[in-house]
């Protein structure tokens, strides 16, 4: 007897043509419809892996016995049209929280991520973005199994090899051009192993499908035809797996330069509609207004990057995300590229430290309502197994060295993200909203990098201020009456209590217990 499908995991059905076909990538579109035990139909999309094989991945919702039937546009194949057949699918028992409460989507209110059973979703991401492409099996099980003992939830990767990399470990790469483009289904056999192992290690896989920062890079290079043909190729391939998409990645995306994405993004994501799409704008630019409009784009991203000026902080401390999340219809905000450590500021060359990320991370999370935020460090993102030099792959820091990756998985600015996740875990964290009315003085106003931001949940029993550099926090009259006041440090993790210094009538007063980062927690 065959083993039921667990719910919420990929179940494969696998169809041979029976037709020569020159292009099979561009020759003929497969569809399969399955039929739930509720009536409920599932469309989805097969994907040719080679040779004569299509296969189509249903990610099945409900137990119980399912029907599936196929229509290829060459209705003259008997292997790939009029195909049909049943599978069981049964309830998952196990403590993986992606098969247990479902697929990720956006939150009712629109504001955060959540399951499909309304268990709240806090994103807390990991930039690896070259290792499913470097890692081999084993390594690849390490690090994950390290991250998830961190507390991380996201791992975001590159789709396809890039301009730092051409091809993956084993030598090959995701598409060639000869002639006609088409994609290399070696390559992508050997990346289904790795997504399928982010999701068995209960975390969501985050794909940059293209990047878009050079001319040479596939987002800019390849023709809009190409690209939405390998976007819908990828999504059906991926697509019963539990993914976060983002279109273009480390792009400018501002003003006419979104032209090109738009209908890619309408064509690729929209029938039916994918839950959590996103682009991935460069620098300190912001995709709000060129695609607040389009539908398929579920959430919102951006960096505040590796610069250590000015404009970088503004960007987090009152830039477009600080504002936007205001704006109708409203998106989870989540900065996916804030500072890594280690890694050299522009201009200064001086790395960022444990304290510089979790500064980023904590005005990430407070000046826009809290959907989640992620991490980077230097030399993991490029996956090297022996010190190297950067080398092409950064420019303008090509004389910088990278440490082999296993020696950077436990540094201290990873540990801060799990006791971030901690902090935020241990209150109703999809609630709050920012509220600089709290505070009866911004620090910020007098030096920006002591900018102190502060949000209050909806029914107003948690109160949260995070301090960047000790001092003290001053909160408008009558903020804490009747609440329990506790530093928490945002190092270790560890709580104590917190005792209002003498003031006057207009304000509370705070003092830190140190010159270090804090948080002022309140609650009722």
């Amino acid at each position: 007897m065959t083993t039921p499908t667990p719910v919420w995991t990929p179940h494969e059905l696998v169809f041979h043509s029976e037709r020569v076909r020159q292009s099979p990538f561009w020759d003929v579109d497969v569809f399969v419809t399955a039929v739930a035990p509720s009536g409920k139909t599932v469309r989805v999309p097969a994907f040719w892996d080679g040779g004569d094989t299509w296969r189509a991945r249903i990610r099945p919702d409900e137990p119980g016995t399912w029907t599936w039937s196929s229509v290829a546009t060459d209705e003259a194949d008997p292997g790939l049209h009029g195909v049909s057949g049943e599978f069981a699918c049964g309830p998952f028992d196990g403590v993986n929280e992606l098969y247990r409460h479902g697929a990720l989507g956006v939150s009712g209110d629109g504001h955060s991520l959540c399951h499909a059973d309304g268990k709240p979703f806090l994103w807390i991401g990991d930039t690896v973005w070259n290792g499913p492409l470097r890692s081999n099996e084993e390594d690849w099980s390490n690090y994950l199994e390290s991250r998830r003992s961190q507390g991380f939830s996201v791992v975001q990767f590159f789709s396809v090899q890039w301009r730092g990399l051409h091809a993956d470990a084993e030598g090959q790469v995701a598409y060639t051009q000869d002639g006609r483009f088409t994609v290399n289904p070696a390559f992508f056999q050997r990346m289904d192993e790795r997504v399928r192992a982010i999701n068995h290690h209960g975390m969501l896989a985050s794909a940059i499908v293209v990047l878009a920062l050079f001319d040479e890079d596939a987002g800019l290079a390849l023709p809009a035809d190409d690209l939405t043909r390998f976007a819908g190729w990828l999504r059906a391939r991926w697509g019963a797996y539990h993914v976060a998409w983002t279109l273009g990645g480390d792009g400018d995306f501002t003003g006419t330069r979104a032209d090109k994405w738009r209908p890619i993004g309408r064509a690729v994501f929209s029938d039916p509609p994918e839950p959590l799409v996103t682009m991935h704008p460069n620098g300190t630019t912001w995709p709000g207004d060129e695609f607040r409009d389009e539908s398929w784009v579920t959430f919102y991203t951006y960096q505040s990057g590796h610069a250590g000026d000015e404009n970088m902080i503004h960007m987090l401390v009152d830039g477009p995300p600080a504002t936007d999340w205001m704006k109708s219809p409203p998106r989870p905000i989540i900065n996916i590229e804030p500072n890594y450590e280690d890694h050299p500021a522009y201009v200064t060359s001086i790395p960022f430290t444990p304290a510089d990320v979790r500064r980023a991370s904590y005005w990430s999370m407070l000046t826009t309502p809290p959907a989640g935020v992620s991490y980077g460090q230097y030399s993991l993102w490029a996956w090297a197994s022996e010190p190297e030099s950067v080398g092409a792959a950064i420019r303008g820091q090509e004389a910088f060295r990278l440490e082999p990756w296993p020696t950077v998985l436990d540094t201290p600015g990873a540990a801060n993200m799990g006791v971030l996740r901690g902090f935020f875990s241990s209150g109703p964290w999809w609630t709050l909203r920012p509220a600089a009315d709290v505070l009866a003085d911004q620090p910020g106003e007098r030096k920006l990098t002591d900018f102190q931001a502060a949000a209050r949940s909806a029914s107003g029993e948690w109160v949260v201020a995070y301090v960047p550099a000790g001092g003290e926090v001053r909160l408008a009259p009558g903020v804490s009456a009747g609440m329990s006041a506790r530093w928490f440090d945002p190092r270790d993790g560890h709580w104590q209590s917190a005792q209002q210094a003498s003031g006057g009538d207009q304000e509370e007063r705070f003092v830190t217990p140190d010159s270090q980062d804090w948080l002022l927690d309140l609650r009722r």
